[in-house]
């Protein structure tokens, strides 16, 4: 396995000023976020590019806004067909008004097509865990293994995997090892982030509240995850992939935050 990052931390940073950061920093790859807006050149990269990101609500409610972002990412698959991983990671997307079930008919209709149009370039897409919570739903179906079974039966592609979250995972009391025993061929990529629980305010608050209040993004080491175990399910099912260190970290600065991940993450590695 590698070890990458995600770049979107570094905001309007140059990407390539970024990508040399990493690379003098002991990264192995980068996860390249790309904006709506935003001109990419991925030419002269001193690292392996993991994926392309983009992580709209792809099931948006508001047709205009739905189809921006799936114009945009029919972008990113066609500059994802140039780099050698071939991957597009982004999320399924959501109506939060609307129970799973429902999202999940919007799902059948909405995304076959952007599969195929994947597909026919020889590009996966890597649906990330992210529920994206807000009252009364959140605006990412693929939050749950019954969201992935049902995925994965709607569109049985090997253009469609996971790009998996264990952070994501933790609070929502799904176990992240069994989530990679039992769906280790569909993860083509996997985000290197740990989540803080903090269990006065879940006491106060109580899961109701969808984890506002009492859990909180941060760094590896930094939170619930147990890496080793982590890593080693990823090892028994044969991920070789890249464990890409999306920084959500509020109480760290971007530079050190990523250095604190690869100091805990790399030893696991090796």
């Amino acid at each position: 396995m590698k070890l990458g990052l995600l770049t979107a931390a570094f905001g309007e940073r140059p990407l390539d000023d970024v990508a040399r950061w990493a690379s003098g920093s002991g990264f192995d790859a980068i996860e390249i976020y790309w904006a709506p807006g935003r001109e990419l050149d991925l030419t002269d990269m001193p690292l392996e590019i993991s994926a392309l990101a983009y992580y709209p609500n792809n099931l948006d409610p508001d047709n205009a806004v739905r189809e921006a972002a799936h114009a945009h990412l029919r972008r990113l698959i066609d500059a994802a067909a140039s780099v050698e991983a071939r991957l597009v990671c982004t999320f399924a997307g959501a109506d939060p008004s609307k129970p799973l079930a429902e999202n999940l008919e919007e799902f059948r209709r909405v995304w076959p097509p952007l599969v195929a149009y994947a597909e026919e370039r020889g590009v996966r897409i890597a649906i990330e865990n992210c529920p994206m919570v807000s009252w009364p739903g959140g605006t990412n179906l693929a939050y749950c293994p019954a969201a992935w079974e049902a995925m994965f039966e709607a569109i049985p592609s090997p253009a469609l995997g996971l790009n998996l979250d264990p952070s994501h995972l933790v609070w929502l009391e799904v176990d992240y090892e069994r989530a990679v025993r039992d769906y280790g061929e569909r993860i083509f990529h996997v985000h290197a982030k740990d989540t803080e629980i903090r269990r006065d305010e879940l006491y106060r608050r109580s899961i109701l509240s969808l984890g506002a209040g009492w859990q909180a993004g941060r760094i590896p080491g930094r939170g619930e995850v147990d890496w080793t175990r982590f890593i080693g399910a990823l090892r028994d099912v044969g991920y070789d992939g890249v464990l890409s260190v999306e920084h959500e970290d509020h109480d760290v600065d971007v530079e050190a935050g990523f250095l604190l991940a690869r100091n805990h993450l790399q030893p696991l590695l090796r």
